[in-house]
């Protein structure tokens, strides 16, 4: 109206603010303050972040068309490997240190391969099927779990060495290697085998294809657990040193019970097997006894 003061209009809140909480008060607009928009002058808050996703359990991604007949063909390759390496490089004398140092690869690698071909094949490729994506905690955890099967299964074999005898409780690979004596370059290889390639090889097997075919039907990670430790502790072929063997495989399969990967596991296995394959290269040497 003529005469009437004016009448001051309110700047429009933005739509895009209208989901805020609260009202807008009126009056000179406020001092921007940092990490908050300005809109007409004013400051408001900014959006609430959105909630960090939670961790999704550990579990092998589903998909995958493979299962126990895996394991089998795996089984099978390593056992024939192992058959004709000693068919080809046994004589009257015993095997020879060539044949000995394939014999301790190559059925280990080819089966392992095997494995990894077959998650190519009718999977997801190895990393997802057989869990093996690592994480820091992981070396962490397998540290840990190595160092603490150590401290068990080390009394465990005095024991047994002690029940059984120390001729009984040699393992297969001391059995082979005893009276060998070689240069210490052959002796590191074998060191690495032990220590290195052999945890590597056997965990993509047992903790890793094994582990995911016994899921596969239903089964519980400690179902798993169980069924995995005792065929690891059963396929060496070493009835008499198998219940060391299942106190030398619960540390390492607790390792991929409670992480949900195998990386943890290989280190622990690692761990584990670190004083044994020392020992086993300082006997090549003739610094020791076969043991």
């Amino acid at each position: 109206m003529i005469g009437s003061d004016p009448v001051e209009v309110p700047p429009e809140v933005p739509p895009a603010l209208s989901a805020y909480p609260g009202s807008y008060p009126a009056g000179p607009p406020p001092l921007p303050r940092p990490g908050m928009p300005v809109i007409h002058g004013r400051s408001y808050p900014a959006p609430p972040a959105a909630p960090l996703a939670p961790d999704l359990p550990a579990t092998p991604p589903p998909g995958h068309r493979w299962g126990l007949g895996a394991y089998l063909v795996v089984e099978v390759v390593f056992l024939g490997v192992s058959f004709l390496v000693s068919a080809l490089f046994a004589g009257p004398d015993g095997i020879s240190v060539p044949g000995i140092l394939l014999a301790l690869a190559a059925p280990t690698m080819l089966a392992a391969g095997t494995a990894v071909l077959i998650t190519r094949l009718r999977g997801n490729g190895p990393v997802l099927d057989l869990r093996l994506d690592i994480r820091g905690k992981d070396i962490g955890i397998g540290l840990a779990l190595g160092f603490g099967g150590l401290l068990l299964s080390i009394p465990a074999s005095l024991v047994y060495a002690a029940v059984v005898g120390p001729e009984k409780a040699t393992s297969a690979v001391g059995e082979i290697f005893d009276g060998v004596r070689v240069g210490w370059p052959v002796a590191v290889l074998v060191f690495l085998l032990v220590v290195v390639v052999a945890p590597i090889c056997e965990e993509i097997v047992y903790r890793g294809l094994l582990w995911g075919a016994v899921e596969k039907l239903g089964a519980n990670r400690w179902v798993a657990f169980l069924i995995t430790t005792l065929l690891f502790a059963m396929a060496h072929f070493e009835l008499t040193r198998t219940p060391l063997l299942l106190v030398v495989a619960i540390p390492i399969g607790l390792a991929r019970v409670i992480t949900g990967r195998l990386p943890a596991g290989v280190v622990a296995h690692a761990v584990n097997n670190l004083l044994p394959g020392l020992a086993l290269a300082l006997a090549l040497t003739g610094a020791l006894p076969a043991v």
